[in-house]
Protein backbone atom coordinates (compact mmCIF):
# COMPACT_ATOMS: atom_id res chain seq x y z
CA UNK A 1 0.00 0.00 0.00
CA UNK A 2 1.24 3.78 -0.82
CA UNK A 3 1.80 5.80 1.72
CA UNK A 4 0.67 9.05 0.59
CA UNK A 5 1.32 11.13 3.65
CA UNK A 6 4.24 10.75 6.16
CA UNK A 7 3.34 11.00 9.90
CA UNK A 8 3.78 14.04 11.59
CA UNK A 9 5.25 12.79 15.13
CA UNK A 10 8.88 12.21 13.59
CA UNK A 11 10.31 14.18 16.44
CA UNK A 12 12.28 12.08 19.51
CA UNK A 13 11.43 8.60 17.83
CA UNK A 14 14.79 6.59 19.17
CA UNK A 15 15.60 8.91 21.66
CA UNK A 16 15.19 8.26 25.75
CA UNK A 17 14.45 11.82 26.88
CA UNK A 18 12.39 13.69 24.44
CA UNK A 19 14.35 16.69 24.73
CA UNK A 20 14.21 17.60 28.10
CA UNK A 21 17.74 16.67 28.68
CA UNK A 22 18.54 14.34 31.72
CA UNK A 23 15.08 11.82 32.15
CA UNK A 24 14.88 13.04 35.82
CA UNK A 25 13.84 16.47 34.89
CA UNK A 26 10.45 14.99 32.71
CA UNK A 27 9.83 12.61 35.57
CA UNK A 28 6.94 14.76 37.62
CA UNK A 29 3.73 16.81 36.96
CA UNK A 30 6.02 20.27 36.94
CA UNK A 31 7.01 19.86 32.94
CA UNK A 32 3.94 20.17 31.54
CA UNK A 33 3.07 24.03 32.36
CA UNK A 34 -0.56 24.08 33.28
CA UNK A 35 -1.83 21.68 30.62
CA UNK A 36 -1.58 18.42 32.42
CA UNK A 37 -4.23 16.90 33.95
CA UNK A 38 -7.01 18.63 35.41
CA UNK A 39 -5.66 22.03 33.43
CA UNK A 40 -5.51 24.00 36.48
CA UNK A 41 -2.94 26.30 35.98
CA UNK A 42 -3.55 28.98 33.78
CA UNK A 43 -6.92 28.12 32.60
CA UNK A 44 -7.75 29.10 36.49
CA UNK A 45 -6.63 32.28 36.58
CA UNK A 46 -8.78 32.89 33.05
CA UNK A 47 -11.65 32.28 35.28
CA UNK A 48 -10.76 34.29 38.44
CA UNK A 49 -10.43 37.54 36.32
CA UNK A 50 -12.24 36.89 33.40
CA UNK A 51 -15.40 34.65 34.16
CA UNK A 52 -15.40 34.74 38.19
CA UNK A 53 -19.38 33.72 37.88
CA UNK A 54 -18.45 29.93 36.57
CA UNK A 55 -16.77 29.24 39.97
CA UNK A 56 -19.18 27.41 42.33
CA UNK A 57 -22.09 26.93 39.54
CA UNK A 58 -22.61 23.29 39.96
CA UNK A 59 -26.35 21.57 39.74
CA UNK A 60 -29.86 23.19 40.20
CA UNK A 61 -30.66 25.98 42.09
CA UNK A 62 -33.41 26.15 44.94
CA UNK A 63 -36.56 28.08 43.68
CA UNK A 64 -37.40 31.10 45.63
CA UNK A 65 -40.57 33.41 45.02
CA UNK A 66 -40.00 36.39 44.00
CA UNK A 67 -39.98 39.17 46.49
CA UNK A 68 -43.07 41.44 47.11
CA UNK A 69 -42.33 45.43 46.11
CA UNK A 70 -43.33 47.54 49.25
CA UNK A 71 -46.41 50.12 48.89
CA UNK A 72 -47.63 52.46 51.60
CA UNK A 73 -51.01 53.44 51.96
CA UNK A 74 -49.92 57.39 51.84
CA UNK A 75 -48.77 56.28 48.28
CA UNK A 76 -51.81 54.64 47.62
CA UNK A 77 -53.55 57.57 48.80
CA UNK A 78 -52.02 59.67 46.19
CA UNK A 79 -52.77 57.17 43.58
CA UNK A 80 -56.19 57.32 44.73
CA UNK A 81 -56.29 61.43 44.97
CA UNK A 82 -54.96 60.98 40.96
CA UNK A 83 -57.43 58.30 39.47
CA UNK A 84 -61.53 58.83 39.22
CA UNK A 85 -62.12 55.27 39.63
CA UNK A 86 -62.39 53.62 43.29
CA UNK A 87 -61.06 50.87 42.41
CA UNK A 88 -56.50 50.23 42.08
CA UNK A 89 -55.01 47.30 40.99
CA UNK A 90 -51.42 46.57 42.33
CA UNK A 91 -49.87 43.56 41.13
CA UNK A 92 -47.32 42.05 42.36
CA UNK A 93 -46.99 44.74 45.53
CA UNK A 94 -48.04 44.53 49.38
CA UNK A 95 -49.67 47.03 50.67
CA UNK A 96 -47.83 48.38 54.29
CA UNK A 97 -49.82 50.51 57.33
CA UNK A 98 -47.64 53.66 56.60
CA UNK A 99 -50.06 56.06 55.84
CA UNK A 100 -53.87 56.96 56.01
CA UNK A 101 -56.55 56.47 53.77
CA UNK A 102 -58.94 59.88 52.79
CA UNK A 103 -61.75 57.59 51.11
CA UNK A 104 -63.08 54.62 50.78
CA UNK A 105 -61.57 52.24 47.52
CA UNK A 106 -61.39 48.94 46.50
CA UNK A 107 -57.68 48.27 46.60
CA UNK A 108 -56.63 44.94 44.38
CA UNK A 109 -52.77 44.00 46.01
CA UNK A 110 -51.02 40.56 46.25
CA UNK A 111 -50.41 41.07 50.14
CA UNK A 112 -51.75 43.10 52.95
CA UNK A 113 -50.39 43.53 56.15
CA UNK A 114 -52.67 43.47 58.89
CA UNK A 115 -52.80 47.15 59.74
CA UNK A 116 -53.74 47.96 56.30
CA UNK A 117 -56.42 45.97 55.78
CA UNK A 118 -57.63 47.58 58.92
CA UNK A 119 -57.26 50.99 58.34
CA UNK A 120 -58.44 50.20 54.52
CA UNK A 121 -61.62 49.05 56.21
CA UNK A 122 -61.87 52.11 58.78
CA UNK A 123 -61.98 53.93 55.49
CA UNK A 124 -64.80 52.11 54.06
CA UNK A 125 -62.88 50.38 51.84
CA UNK A 126 -62.32 47.11 50.50
CA UNK A 127 -58.98 45.24 50.60
CA UNK A 128 -58.88 42.84 47.82
CA UNK A 129 -55.45 39.42 47.52
CA UNK A 130 -54.77 39.01 43.40
CA UNK A 131 -55.32 35.84 42.29
CA UNK A 132 -56.89 34.61 45.41
CA UNK A 133 -60.52 36.80 44.64
CA UNK A 134 -60.72 36.59 48.73
CA UNK A 135 -60.83 40.07 51.07
CA UNK A 136 -58.40 40.39 53.50
CA UNK A 137 -60.39 40.90 56.79
CA UNK A 138 -58.73 42.28 60.28
CA UNK A 139 -59.57 40.30 63.48
CA UNK A 140 -62.81 42.58 64.52
CA UNK A 141 -64.17 40.65 61.29
CA UNK A 142 -62.66 36.98 62.02
CA UNK A 143 -64.76 37.51 65.72
CA UNK A 144 -67.81 38.28 64.09
CA UNK A 145 -68.03 35.35 61.81
CA UNK A 146 -67.48 32.79 65.07
CA UNK A 147 -70.69 34.30 66.90
CA UNK A 148 -72.52 34.26 63.49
Amino acid sequence: MVVRKEKRNRKYHGTRSWGVGNIKNARGAGDRGGVGVGRRKHRFTYFTAKAPWMIGRKGFTKWRPAKLNAITLAEVNAIAKRGEGSEIELPGRKVLSNGELERGVTVKAAAFSKKAAEKIRAAHGEAVILGQGKVETGKDDAAEKVQA
